[in-house]
């Protein structure tokens, strides 16, 4: 059966932390990857013949297992597993798994690596038997774990890690989809874990060939693991400090070797930068004709270094605070020189506190050689304002990455979020590229009309603000407003109660309505047929690509409704629930299989807690071929809670002062049964407590129906539960391929697309509310009630004696 894949990170994930102890995770994260390398290059090896590794003879990771509960594990880790795994892979691993200091000393040591491997052990981590043609589980174990280990690590730590949503905007926004070669190249020259220049390379269909450089050892160490983790063995990544010392990837270049393309997340604001360069003279004629960056401030060293080592038709996107854009003396010289020249094709204004090194907001510079010359100005977005949070974090969301994508490539003019910016204007500017001062992207202050408060009426410009839903629904802004007589104002024409209704219930609203209907069905029509036909071995990232933009394309015509929202839906039920189900049928085709669930207990006895299918949830089964039996339990259950109520109101109106079930009730307050029939055995003798017996029966009667209901309904439920499995087993494939696509993906997708039309519609419900409230009693009225009111408080006043 195939692993889950969101359940096989949170599994690995939540099995290595708990391990991790008092060791901060910058330094766990190099223990646990290694453990994974080792485990992915054995079953490599031991599956496919043309493996590029070659695991040496007892350096496998089945000869890793075999060290669990030995004294000396952590040393013969070293010796016989890491450091013969070293010199075939061709890397220098670094993680030291006989490290006391961080590890424990004595048995502490050995526990702790020997859970450590039995993490690694489990079934579901058999790479072997677990893929999805090319799509990289591994991989992207890789990469679940790094994330994870960059946001434990702290502000200082976890600059390693590049966010994969920033790293896809970067190979998108720089056309690495049209390179035509695998011959091509890509370079980072600060490449942490190799996380941004994989994902970049992930980006071209062809493939490219890679080039990095890592400061910082063991961080190079785990970007060659993570290349070789991903199948990108050619890679080569070098240790050492980009701007001192660049490696010279070919003897025969003087200076640099330069690349088609570049990405880049160096290191904010580097003070060190200068450490080791000749800045008056630099070797490799990276601050000629541009400048010399502040000795304490590196983001334009970095900027000129990426520029030197692109083609002449190179391109690149490098992420830097947003103070490059601003900031003055040399910096501010620095710009001007590279704007003059036409290199800068965009920037792109990122969220705060995205990234795990730092919470300053950065952006995205995209440089161009190819079209310099000919360049009139620079394209700029401000995104900060799409994102969501995430733990202590922001995130960008699936829709956020795709729009920023699609603005920038397609160049479109989005009001308070894109436009072109001539350099004429940036020159009138003194070269200040601060986003601020070109794009307004904050929103439109809500303004109190003063008129409005003090004579009545809705303000008609607060109304034609809403033009965007003027122009979906036509029809609807005369039926909910009327003139009040002034000019330039309005009033309802139906009470705020019914504003709601009034939407709602208008042909405009039930028009768009079916608009949406009839492009929801359009997608399905295209797509329910490929659904059903996706046979073992289909790539699920594929499926969901061309899934995600038919939708966005047939969307595309929407007027009220933001196809990017849309498409945030589809996206979301792919994490939830889609992408684990495309990854089983990948592996396992269209089988409905069935296990049991079992869990440990607190005192370590493994407890069956029933069965389940991942593929097909019993509801489904249910619905379509027991609803006579659901429905019948469906029933029980609701005389089941009428005979709770019953019981207690029975209670609460014999409670209190003369409370009927005192005799009978615990210490906790709750009534006793076995008291309680001995309590209405006593009373039957006694001719005067008649009432109080009469009350107690009442409650003994629906007691004993809740029984007889609850035994009745664990019967039926645990008769359907027999029945479910049974049916399981007879399901046909097309039965299977019905359940899923139909009843599961499809209806789950039609009910959240069909509910953003409501949700836009409630929005324009409560803008319209709150101005009707907001002027609905306007300064004489107010005064005149005053008036009125004081009026009756004088005349009581009076009445009462009081005289003035």
């Amino acid at each position: 059966m195939a692993i889950k894949k969101s359940q096989l990170y949170s599994s690995l994930w939540k099995g290595c932390d708990e391990l991790r102890g008092g060791m901060d995770a910058s330094q766990y994260k190099d223990y646990v990857l290694t453990l994974l390398f080792v485990k992915y290059v054995s079953d490599k090896f031991e599956v496919d013949d043309d493996a590029l590794i070659e695991v040496p003879q007892g350096a496998s990771f089945k000869d890793l297992v075999k060290l669990k509960g030995k004294s000396t594990i952590g040393d013969d880790i070293n010796k016989n597993i890491i450091s013969p795994l070293s010199k075939a892979a061709g890397i220098e691993i670094k993680a030291d798994f006989n490290d006391d200091s961080k590890l424990g000393k004595g048995k502490e040591m050995v526990d702790r690596l020997t859970n450590l491997i039995a993490i690694f052990e489990k079934p579901e981590l058999d790479f072997k038997k677990n893929g999805a043609n090319e799509d990289d589980i591994l991989g992207d174990a890789y990469e679940f774990l790094m994330k994870h280990f960059a946001s434990e690590s702290g502000k200082s730590k976890g600059q390693f890690y590049t966010p994969a949503e920033v790293s896809r905007i970067l190979a998108r926004v720089i056309n690495i989809d049209e390179a035509k070669t695998q011959d091509q190249t890509i370079y980072d020259p600060t490449c942490g874990s190799g996380s941004l220049l994989l994902k970049a390379i992930a980006e071209s269909p062809k493939g490219l060939t890679p080039y990095g450089q890592e400061m910082d050892n063991a961080t190079a160490t785990l970007a060659k693991m993570n290349m070789i983790i991903h199948g990108v063995e050619f890679a080569e990544i070098w240790q050492g400090n980009t701007l001192a010392k660049p490696h010279k990837w070919d003897e025969t270049i003087n200076p640099l070797k330069t690349f088609d393309f570049v990405v880049a997340n160096p290191p904010f604001s580097n003070k060190s930068w200068s450490n080791g360069v000749d800045t008056e003279n630099d070797e490799y004629g990276r601050f000629e004709g541009f400048g010399v960056p502040p000795a304490k401030n590196g983001d334009y060293a970095f900027l000129l270094h990426i520029l030197k080592s692109l083609k002449s038709n190179g391109k690149g996107a490098v992420i830097l605070p947003h103070g490059v854009l601003f900031r003055g003396n040399a910096e501010s010289e620095i710009r001007k020189n590279v704007i003059k020249r036409g290199y800068i094709k965009g920037i792109i204004g990122l969220p705060a506190n995205l990234f795990f090194g730092t919470g300053i907001p950065a952006c995205i510079i995209i440089v161009d050689k190819e079209s310099a010359k000919g360049r009139k100005g620079i394209f700029m977005i401000d995104a900060s304002r799409g994102f969501i949070k995430d733990g202590n974090k922001n995130k960008l969301r699936s829709q956020d990455i795709h729009k920023i994508v699609d603005v920038f490539n397609k160049q479109l003019v989005v009001p308070k979020f894109s436009r072109m910016v001539d350099f004429s204007e940036i020159e009138k500017n003194e070269f200040n590229l601060n986003i601020p001062r070109y794009i307004d992207s904050q929103e439109e202050e809500d303004v109190q009309d003063i008129d409005a408060h003090l004579l009545g009426g809705i303000p008609n410009k607060d109304i034609d603000a809403l033009i965007q839903y003027w122009d979906a629904y036509p029809n609807i802004k005369s039926k909910i407003f009327k003139s009040n007589g002034r000019d330039g104002y309005s009033m309802l024409n139906v009470g705020v109660d019914e504003v709601n209704s009034t939407i709602f219930e208008h042909d405009d609203f039930k028009l768009s309505s079916k608009r949406l209907e009839e492009m929801f069905q359009k997608w399905c029509n295209k797509h329910q047929t490929e659904l059903k036909s996706l046979e073992i071995g289909f790539n699920p990232k594929e499926l969901i690509h061309q899934l995600s933009e038919d939708l966005l394309l047939i969307f595309s015509e929407l007027k009220l409704i933001d196809k990017y929202d849309l498409y945030q839906h589809l996206m979301e039920y792919w994490e939830e629930t889609m992408q684990d189900d495309a990854y089983i049928l990948s592996v396992d085709g269209w089988k409905a299989e069935v296990y049991r669930i079992l869990e440990t207990n607190k005192k370590g006895k493994e407890v069956d807690k029933g069965w389940t299918c991942d593929l097909i949830p019993k509801s489904l089964v249910i619905d379509r071929y027991f609803s006579d039996e659901f429905d019948s339990i469906s029933k029980l259950k609701e005389e089941l809670e009428n005979s709770t109520q019953e019981m207690q109101s029975i209670d609460e109106e014999n409670s209190g002062d003369e409370d009927a079930f005192i005799e009978v009730r615990s210490e906790k307050g709750s009534i006793t049964v076995g008291e309680l029939k001995k309590k209405i055995k006593e009373l039957k003798n006694d001719s005067n407590m008649q009432e109080e017996l009469l009350v107690l029966e009442k409650y003994q009667f629906f007691k004993d129906e809740e029984k007889r209901l609850k035994s009745a309904v664990k019967d039926l439920e645990s008769k359907l539960d027999e029945q479910l499995l049974t049916k399981y087993p007879t399901l046909s494939v097309d039965e299977i391929k019905s359940l899923v696509v139909d009843d599961k993906w499809i209806a789950e997708l039609h009910e959240r697309v069909t509910s953003e039309l409501d949700r836009v519609s409630q929005k324009l419900t409560g803008r319209i509310k709150e101005l009707a409230t907001r002027y609905e009693s306007p300064m004489p009225e107010l005064n005149k009630e005053v008036k009125e009111l004081t009026s009756k408080v004088d005349s009581h006043l009076h009445k009462m004696g009081f005289k003035w």
